[in-house]
């Protein structure tokens, strides 16, 4: 089973990495597998690389999923 976890972009720190704040949580991922990348922006997070973008609406979506289990 994988797991891929919601988080928001908070700082880029080079061209492939920045780091992702996981509810309070900080974590330095790789992001090259999206195309411009930008401060604020919400991702999903699997083995340390972003590999999808998402609409805030869906992360707190996920929240509340991953929150009741």
């Amino acid at each position: 089973m994988c797991l891929a976890f919601p988080g928001k972009i908070i700082k880029l720190n080079s061209k492939n990495q920045a780091t992702v704040d996981f509810d309070g949580v900080e974590k330095e991922i790789n992001v090259s597998l999206i195309d411009n990348i930008k401060k604020g922006e919400f991702v999903i997070v699997h083995a340390g690389f972003a590999i999808e973008r998402i609409e805030k609406s869906q992360k707190r979506e996920l929240d509340n999923i991953l929150g009741n289990i």
